[in-house]
Order: C-alpha cells, then structure tokens, then sequence
C-alpha cells in the first residue's frame, strides 16, 4: 500500500502534519524531490519542529525513513537537522539515502546567491538553498550522485576539474566573485563520503522489496503543485517536479503502485516567494489574516520570510487536486479563519472581461482578476472539535462549499497545530 501525500496549492498547506499523522502507521516514509529549501511544520508530543530534508515521519522510531533518487541532498543541513533532534532526545526512526541522489555542493549555493544578487529586482525570490544550480547540474550531467562521492581518488579530481573549468568561467566572467579552489572542493567531497557512508543504500531495491512484503509506504511531497516545474506558475517554481505522479520516478517505484493520493489544501491561501497570486490580500486585511494563520503566525518554515497570504482560491485549487490525481483532500487550518464574520472565496478568475474556472498558463494568470463571493463566518473557536457534525454549521457550509468548488471530497480537516487536531468525515 503506497500513499502520496502532496499539496495542491503553492506549498505551506500543512504537508508535514498530515504525513506525521499517517507515519504513526506506516512502515516507511519518504521523501522523493527538492531539498532543504521549504520546511514542514510538525508539533507532536515532543514538541515543535521544523524539518527541510528530514522526511516527516522521523519521530516514528519504528519507520523507515528513506531520502530518494529525486532528492537534493544538502550533507550540512541534513545532520544539522539530525543534531538537532538528538538534542531534544527524539528517538527517530532509521534514515536511508538514496546512492542516486544528487548533492547540494557548496557552489550550488553560492551561485543560487549570486544569480539572485546578479537579477536584482528581476529576481525569482529564491531561497539561495543551490536547489536550482544543483537540478541544472544534475540535468548537464555534471552534477554528484551519492555513489560519486565513492569514485577513487584520481576519478574524483578529474570530475572536480572539469567542474571547476566550467564553473570557474561563469564565476570569473558574469558574476566577478572567487575562484573554486579545487583541493578545498576534494577535501568537501572526501568529507561528504565518510558522513553518508552509513545511510547509503539502493533505496529503490529496498521500496521494491517493501512493496513485495505488502508494507505501507508514504510518499511525501515538498510544496505544492503551483510550484511544479511544468504546471506550475512557471518560471516562478520550484526547480523539480511536486507531483504525486513525479513519486514513482523520486523514490524508484512503478507508478501503479500508489493506490491514493491525499491532496492537502489550505483553507484560505499563502505563498513565499515572487509569482502570479491571484487571491493575494494587501495592507491591514493581509496582516490580520498572516497574524492568525498558520501555527504562529504565516512565517515561513525554512527563510522566516512573512508568506504572502490571500483568500482560498477554488481556481487553482481545483486545478492542483486535478493535477495531483487526488483521491482525497485534507483541509487544513480552518481554524485560523475563526475570527472573520465574512470569509470571501476566489470562485473564479476575470481575464479580458470573461470569467472563468479553469486555471491557464502563465502568460494568461498574469492578467487574471479574482471573482469573490463572501460566506458568511463562524466567528467562534473549533479547535478540540472531534466530530464534523459538531462543527458550527457556517464553518460546515465554508468546508462542504469548498468540496463542491474543487470536484473532490474533504475527508480530513485539520482544527489545531497538534497531531491530534483532526477531524475525519
């Protein structure tokens, strides 16, 4: 049994908590794209944490944690991560990385910075993590799978020597910044191999076997279908594939082995970075709105940047589930909207004087206008509410006209930060 846990919006839906829940049960969990560049949010009975590359399920000391092929794998921030957690003596579960992952090199890093530095005001709001340089490397063949780190000494110079030939130009010529020293970049590499060496395996062959002996198996899914690569609000995306369907290639499984897909979508909407955002809020509305949302505040989880925020969008969202192949929703912080008397919700899109509910390419969301219609709001506290019937009837209207808005069933509402804040129809 193969889950896929993903997002339909522009990430920040709640992904982690949702994987959190479902990990309890699962036998593994994981992770099969992007890197360290967005964070989940997980508060359980341990406490509050924010994970970047860590898959969700790590606080089942029972599960199997496995980072696959599609991830960028940054070394530093990953046993960051670890440390971290051994320090509030967490007993985590086992961690596997893929030996077809690609590494986060320090110069991924800098060249995220620098190419940000270089557009200026043009910039794509990036997280400066090398999650961009690091897929365009990986996609020129020049970039380091985890069992490259394990070439012979001479095979890892030479490799590091046509990098910093290509490297070293664009360094010296575009941006004006230091040279790669390549001694210092071998001594990182050598470095890099001995912390893995005991988390690498065939992680693919590992699934392949899991799958054969009827465990369950979670996909976990980084940000959102608005940040996919192909349909996402391009180019302002993320740098690999957000979809469930993107699972079998990023964890080395057949595609028909995930039998559900569990879209997580937001009850209202946010985003970090630069892009078309249609239901987007301004001035004291936002504010109040950024305030009350999330777990603390709408900040996020990886840069501490204030997210943009904005009413639901039933365009987009429709357009994610869809996207995402979801068998089911998870409709997450409904309780942040419990002090609005009035909640607007984007039912459509006006561009060029038409209304529509179909969500287009960028070129045409750029002129896109958000048709509102208003709902009336609960304007009480739901949060420890176990039972969807016992939910004020106005918040129970807001959920069902969500449902028929999208096209796909509700069948988890998050009410709380906590584990436990879940109510299931």
């Amino acid at each position: 049994m193969i889950k896929a846990i993903v997002g339909a919006n522009w990430g920040d839906e709640g992904k982690g908590k949702i994987t959190d829940v479902f990990a309890q049960e699962a036998d593994y969990i994981v992770r099969f794209q992007g890197g360290s560049n967005a964070g989940h949010t997980i508060k359980n009975e341990y406490g509050k944490f924010a994970l970047h590359l860590l898959p969700s399920g790590i606080f089942n000391e029972n599960s199997i944690n496995v980072l696959g092929n599609g991830v960028a794998l940054n070394v530093d921030d990953l046993f960051t991560e670890i440390e971290n957690l051994k320090k509030a003596n967490i007993n985590m579960g086992k961690l596997l990385i893929s030996d077809r992952a690609q590494i986060v090199m320090p110069y991924h890093i800098m060249f995220d910075s620098y190419e940000e530095e270089r557009l200026a005001g043009k910039s794509f709001g990036s997280t400066k993590s090398g999650i961009a340089p690091c897929y365009s490397d990986k996609y020129a063949k020049i970039g380091f799978q985890v069992n490259q780190l394990y070439l012979t000494d001479d095979e890892l110079k030479e490799k590091i020597k046509n990098i910093c030939s290509i490297k070293n130009i664009l360094l010296k010529e575009l941006y004006n910044k230091p040279l790669i020293d390549e001694e210092e970049l071998f001594d990182t590499v050598k470095n890099y191999a001995a912390i893995l060496k005991p988390y690498v395996v065939d992680t693919s062959l590992i699934l392949h076997n899991a799958i054969k002996e009827d465990k369950v198996i979670l996909l976990e899914g980084q940000l959102g279908a608005m940040k996919d690569t192909d349909h996402g609000i391009y180019p302002m995306v993320t740098s690999s594939s957000t979809l469930a369907g993107f699972g079998s290639v990023g964890a080395g499984i057949p595609p028909y082995e995930i039998n559900e897909v569990i879209c997580v979508v937001k009850a209202y909407s946010s985003a970090v970075g630069a892009g078309a955002f249609v239901s987007e809020i301004f001035g004291s509305e936002a504010e109040e709105l950024r305030a009350n949302g999330g777990d603390g505040g709408e900040y996020g989880a990886k840069t501490g940047r204030p997210r943009r925020v904005g009413w639901f969008d039933a365009v987009a969202t429709k357009y994610g589930c869809r996207l995402q192949g979801a068998t089911s929703v998870a409709l997450t912080v409904v309780d942040a909207l419990s002090y609005l008397q009035e909640i607007p919700i984007c039912t459509g899109y006006e561009i060029n004087g038409e209304i529509t509910k179909d969500f287009p390419n960028t070129t045409e969301l750029e002129k896109a206008k958000p048709v509102f219609e208003t709902m009336p709001g609960w304007f009480e506290d739901i949060r420890g509410i176990k039972e969807f019937n016992k939910l004020p009837e106005k918040c129970r209207n807001y959920i069902l006209r969500i449902e028929k808005e999208i096209g796909y069933p509700v069948d988890i509402i998050s009410n709380g930060p906590s584990r436990t804040d879940l109510i299931y129809r």
